[in-house]
C-alpha cells in the first residue's frame, strides 16, 4: 500500500487542473504577447487565472503578479520592498523560523547595507507581539513574517501583526504558501501588503507562484526585459501553469471551512493514536494554533531521516523537515528555534495529510509506525 503523508512538500495535480492545463500545452499554444487569435486566447486564459486568484484572496485582479515559484515571490517581495524604500530606512523585521528563501534573502540584504532583526519564537513557534513592537525603529521599512510554519504548522498572529505594521506605516509581507487552502485569508482585514503563494502546495503544477502586491504599493522590478506583468516581472508567461494555479486555488478555497474541520478531525485522530501507542514522543508546534493537516513529532532515540527511509520501504511517504532542505546534514533551524535540544531535533518527522486519506491508510500507517519505531529503538531487524 502507498500512503502519501508529505503534502507540505508537494501535492498531486488535481485531474480537473491538469485537464485545463493540457489545452494550453497543445492546442492553444500561442504566445500571450502575440496579437493573433491563439495569442489573444492565451492572454485571456492568463487573465482568467488572475481573476480566479483575486477572487480567492478577495483582492483586485491587478494586484496579482505571476512568478515562477514561491521562492521567487519571497525574493521579489523582500528585495523589491527593501531597495525601493532604502531612502526611508534600512531595517527589516522577520523571524528565526522563516523559510530559507526568506532567511537567505535577508542575509543577502544584510551584506548590502540593511539591518535585519530576527524575532525569536516560543516553544510552540509563536512570536511575541511585544517583541515585535519593541523591535520597531524609525528605520523599519518591512515586516516579513510567515502565515504558518512549513515544518511545525504553527499559525502566527497575522491579524495582530498586520495591525501593528499598518499603525506604524510599515509594509507587511507574509509567506502564505502553507496557509493557502487551509486557512480563509482576508487581505484587507489582516492589513497584508504583500503575500506569497505557490501552486504545487494546493494540487496545482510545480513551477508557478504568485505575489499579491497591494494597489498603490511600489516595489522594485525583479525581472527586467519585456512588458509582461506590467513590466515588473518580464519573461514569456507559462500559460498552462498560470491556468493551473487559477483552477487549483479556486478549488482549494471552495468550501474551505468544512474541509478544514474534516482534516482537523483526521489530524487529531492520528496524533492521539501516536500518543496512545508510542511512548517517549513529543508533538512539535502549537496544539491548537496549527495547520489542520500538519503533524510533527519527535520520537526519542529514533533518527528522523532513518525513520523516513524505513517508512518509505513500506510505502509510506513522510519528511524529516522542509523539502527545500532535504539532502542537507543541517539540523532544522525551526526545531532548534523552538528550543529542542539538537539530538531531539534530529529525531523529528513531519506528516502532512489531506482530506482524501482513508481509514485503511491511517491504520496501515499507524501500525507500521509503531513497529518501525519500536524496532529502531531496540535495534532489531525488520523481518516479520
Amino acid at each position: 500500500m502507498e500512503v502519501y503523508l508529505d503534502h507540505a512538500a508537494t501535492t498531486p495535480i488535481n485531474k480537473a487542473v491538469l485537464e485545463k492545463m493540457l489545452n494550453y500545452l497543445s492546442r492553444e499554444f500561442g504566445n500571450p504577447s502575440s496579437i493573433y487569435k491563439s495569442g489573444r486566447n492565451a492572454k485571456l486564459a492568463i487573465e482568467d487565472a488572475r481573476n480566479k486568484i483575486a477572487a480567492a484572496l478577495k483582492c483586485k485582479c491587478d494586484e496579482i503578479f505571476f512568478t515562477s515559484c514561491a521562492t521567487e515571490s519571497n525574493n521579489w517581495a523582500i528585495k523589491g520592498c527593501a531597495f525601493n524604500n532604502k531612502d526611508k530606512g534600512n531595517h527589516i523585521i522577520t523571524t528565526s523560523i522563516e523559510h530559507e528563501s526568506v532567511l537567505k534573502t535577508c542575509s543577502y540584504l544584510e551584506k548590502n547595507g540593511f539591518d535585519v532583526t530576527y524575532l525569536p519564537v516560543d516553544e510552540y513557534g509563536l512570536i511575541s507581539i511585544e517583541d515585535l513592537k519593541s523591535a520597531i525603529t524609525d528605520k523599519t521599512i518591512l515586516i516579513s513574517i510567515m502565515f504558518a510554519n512549513n515544518e511545525i504548522g504553527t499559525i502566527e498572529p497575522i491579524k495582530e501583526i498586520g495591525e501593528i505594521a499598518r499603525k506604524n506605516n510599515i509594509i507587511f509581507h507574509t509567506d502564505a504558501v502553507q496557509a493557502i487552502g487551509k486557512i480563509p485569508i482576508d487581505l484587507k482585514e489582516y492589513n497584508i501588503d504583500l503575500l506569497t503563494l505557490s501552486a504545487h502546495k494546493i494540487n496545482g503544477p510545480k513551477g508557478i507562484g504568485a505575489l499579491f502586491i497591494r494597489q498603490g504599493l511600489e516595489i522594485e522590478t525583479f525581472m527586467h526585459g519585456g512588458s509582461q506583468e506590467k513590466g515588473l516581472r518580464a519573461g514569456t508567461e507559462n500559460v498552462a501553469a498560470c491556468v493551473g494555479l487559477g483552477v487549483a486555488i479556486e478549488m482549494a478555497m471552495d468550501d474551505i471551512e468544512k474541509r478544514v474541520i474534516k482534516v482537523e478531525k483526521i489530524r487529531n485522530k492520528i496524533i492521539n493514536d501516536i500518543y496512545l501507542n508510542i511512548p517517549c514522543c513529543k508533538l512539535n508546534g502549537h496544539s491548537i494554533k496549527r495547520l489542520s493537516n500538519n503533524i510533527n513529532f519527535s520520537f526519542t532515540d529514533v533518527n528522523g531521516k532513518i525513520l523516513v527511509y524505513m517508512l518509505d520501504k513500506v510505502g509510506i511517504k513522510a519528511s524529516s523537515g522542509s523539502a527545500c532542505s532535504c539532502g542537507t546534514t543541517k539540523t532544522s533551524h525551526v526545531l532548534l528555534a523552538i528550543g529542542l535540544p539538537e539530538k531531539l531535533a534530529t529525531e523529528s518527522i513531519r506528516f502532512t495529510i489531506d482530506e482524501n486519506i482513508t481509514e485503511e491508510e491511517i491504520n496501515y500507517f499507524i501500525k507500521n509506525l509503531i513497529f518501525i519505531v519500536d524496532n529502531l529503538r531496540n535495534h532489531n531487524d525488520f523481518s516479520r
